[in-house]
């Protein structure tokens, strides 16, 4: 059975200025008794999740639901990046493409700069961005700060609010 919006508002609180999940009722032989703190990061990528009758959901998709009644359509975006922040003012529908153009820079990233890397053939910087998961090459340019200025561009211009600089 698929869980309802009222059945979620029954078992839990949801803080919108907070992001924090509660739960309204304690729960017999879990140790979690009324108004204590929902869930926990288990997550594999460390998000957030809650346990809703023997079953885990991401809490920013729980959040959603709770503040509009109704699953998102799509994905959900951090504003700010940070995928613990739960605030609803911190969330946003998103495209798969706009979630990752607002992503940080990976931490295997070499040049310093998000969207840039070294080119060995080409024996220059090359500025590449992702949309709809497909890979868009932007250009090869002689310094990373410009391959970076390129990429910025592209990323405003393909995903506007979106766009992450870093």
């Amino acid at each position: 059975m698929m869980l309802s919006a009222a059945r979620l508002r029954e078992l839990l609180n949801y803080n919108p200025e907070t992001g924090v999940f509660t739960h309204r009722i304690g729960r017999k032989g879990r140790g979690t008794g009324a108004g204590m703190l929902a869930g926990s990061i288990k997550n594999s990528h460390g998000r957030h999740t809650v346990g809703v009758d023997g079953k885990n959901y991401l809490s920013y998709r729980l959040a959603w639901f709770y503040v509009n009644g109704e699953w998102p359509s799509g994905h959900i975006d951090h504003i700010n990046g940070d995928m613990t922040d739960n605030r609803f003012a911190n969330l946003r529908l998103a495209t798969y493409s706009e979630n990752g153009a607002n992503a940080r820079k990976p931490s295997h990233n070499t040049s310093g700069f998000k969207g840039v890397s070294w080119n060995k053939n080409a024996k220059k910087w090359r500025a590449v961005i992702k949309k709809d998961r497909k890979p868009i090459h932007i250009g090869y340019f002689d310094t990373a700060a410009e391959a970076h200025a390129a990429y910025i561009a592209k990323a405003a211009e393909l995903f506007g609010e979106f766009a992450r600089a870093a």
